[in-house]
């Protein structure tokens, strides 16, 4: 992964697929940026695995209480952007 790279929200929709799947009626392909997890049926344990999986694809370490603190896609996808732009490029 190039440092330029950034996590997106079709990155975050097809990780939280892949780590939890969708609830039923719950459409992640709309306009669910500023949507609460909570609210897109993904609960604490949910998110701690989505960002497990976003700790190994790309290479850094996610506080479990910035994951906590995450509330939206947008405010997760801006705590996986800070970890990438820190993170030393190899």
């Amino acid at each position: 992964m190039s440092a330029t790279s950034l996590f997106t929200l079709d990155d975050l929709r097809r990780i939280l697929l892949e780590a939890a799947g969708a609830e039923e009626g719950v459409d992640l392909s709309g306009d669910i940026i500023d949507t609460d997890f909570t609210a897109l049926g993904y609960e604490s344990l949910a998110l701690l695995e989505t960002g497990g999986r976003i700790e190994r694809e790309y290479g850094i370490a996610l506080d479990d209480s910035a994951l906590t603190d995450a509330v939206t896609p947008r405010s997760l996808i801006e705590i996986v952007n800070a970890q990438l732009s820190a993170a030393p490029s190899a």
